[in-house]
């Protein structure tokens, strides 16, 4: 075991460097492009992953539309999957980052960049695990099998496609979430609330809706008093170029809570200001800062999950108005109870309520064999045996397949730093993950 050992620890310095070539590639979606339904740095980055999987000895394939890709080795009937994906939400505001989001940098122990952790990181520790088995001799007597996603920050078109168009494995995992196992996800509805009418004000602000929005711009002519409101209201903001900068804190909607919505702050002080619209008034009076919307579902939450969140992800406002919602809500909850709750609610400004994105939720028992099997090798290989399996707000690849749950790579008592400025995965933590996986791949394959 120890010359196993050794093999995983050789593969550290590869890994370290493919993570950066990765990250470089600035894999946010954009319009589709010829070949490239997520646009071309998505796509940029989906070759270049299996240039990397096929350099260490996989079998690639690469979707001839350009919706996924994946590499294999080994052979046998069963598969082992191992879901991730290569795009990344949008970097937010540059000047939060104390280095380019896709310029990687060394500093302090810690890898920065926008996808580090979420999740060109983890995805690669799994596949660099699995070349240390090969490298080890490790027979492969099942196949292992990396599936690429593209569109994971978005819609899940890629890995849907994959789903129609490819076998499924038989077990697997996605290491695109927290340690030591995920056994629980929350249903993921996405949605728009919408009017014709037009509004008082031009807005637009928000990238991404599973993303607490650091920054909301306001750029009209009433400025000096909406500075007089936001120095009222306490909410700090930043006046420059013209415009005003309503300043908030980001994080992953999952936890909106650990962020400051911009976007509410700036309708708070608009409201304050008399600048009303249906859609500012909703958002004011039904949501305002409150990450569990209690005034339209109440106390919404469930033993195994806990409370339902929102997050209040994109505005715009002008000859229409549109408000973009991202909620997750408890595994035994059903989606229709929250959907008429929130049309009832909406309904009543005159918005119309319409889906975006629906994700059903994810929840394993304790006593299931893959809930069981990967806690062992945790446990073993860490000697954590404190830290308990975890229910998520997150969304991953985990609920596309049968027998599939989220598996690392952010440790107990770590900071979830996805999603937010200056991400980074710590070296050490890199390290366990890769000995983590390759032990987990052998545990699978045996």
């Amino acid at each position: 075991m120890k010359t196993l050992s050794d093999t995983i620890q050789r593969q550290q310095s590869p890994l370290l460097e493919a993570i950066q070539t990765l990250v470089r590639i600035p894999s946010v979606i954009e319009e589709p492009a010829a070949g490239c339904p997520f646009g071309k740095p998505i796509d940029e980055a989906l070759h270049t992953a299996l240039t990397i999987a096929a350099s260490l000895g996989f079998r690639t394939v690469y979707e001839a539309g350009g919706y996924y890709g994946y590499a294999e080795i080994g052979s046998g009937e069963q598969m082992i999957g191992v879901l991730g994906h290569v795009d990344v939400v949008p970097p937010g505001s540059l000047e939060l980052w104390q280095s380019p989001p896709f310029a990687p940098e060394i500093r302090s122990g810690r890898l920065y960049g926008r996808g580090t952790q979420d999740d060109k990181g983890p995805l690669l520790a799994a596949l660099y695990a699995a070349k240390a088995l090969l490298d080890h001799g490790q027979p492969f007597n099942k196949r292992v099998r990396f599936i690429f996603g593209t569109d994971e920050e978005s819609l899940w078109r890629g890995i849907h496609r994959y789903r129609e168009h490819e076998e499924l494995p038989t077990v697997g995992f996605s290491p695109d979430a927290n340690f030591p196992l995920v056994y629980a996800e929350k249903g993921l509805l996405q949605c728009h609330l919408e009017t014709d009418s037009p509004a008082p004000v031009q807005l637009s602000a928000g990238e991404a809706l599973n993303a607490v929005p650091d920054v909301a711009v306001y750029n009209g002519n009433l400025q000096a008093e909406l500075a007089n409101q936001l120095d009222s209201l306490g909410f700090p903001y930043r006046q420059d170029n013209g415009q005003i900068a309503v300043l908030g804190k980001a994080a992953h909607a999952m936890e909106p809570e650990k962020g400051t919505n911009a976007i509410c702050r700036l309708a708070i002080a608009l409201d304050k200001m008399g600048i009303s619209s249906p859609v500012i008034q909703f958002l004011v009076e039904k949501i305002g800062q409150d990450p569990n919307a209690s005034q339209i579902f109440g106390s919404c939450e469930d033993e195994p999950s806990g409370k339902l969140r929102l997050n209040t992800g994109q505005i715009r406002l002008g000859d229409n108005q549109r408000l973009g919602l991202d909620i997750r809500i408890p595994v035994t909850i059903e989606k229709s109870q929250i959907v008429d709750q929130l049309v009832e609610a909406s309904s009543q400004y005159g918005l119309a309520y319409t889906q975006y994105d629906w994700e059903g939720p994810l929840y394993f028992p304790a006593d299931h064999f893959m809930v069981r099997k990967l806690l062992t090798v945790y446990q073993e290989r860490t000697g954590d045996h404190i830290s308990l399996p975890i229910a998520s707000g997150g969304a991953t690849y985990a609920r596309a397949m049968p027998n599939c749950l989220a598996f690392g790579a952010n440790f107990p008592g770590h900071p979830d730093v996805e999603h937010r400025p200056n991400e980074y995965i710590a070296l050490a933590d890199l390290e366990k993950a890769l000995d983590i996986y390759a032990y987990t791949l052998l545990a699978l394959l045996e």
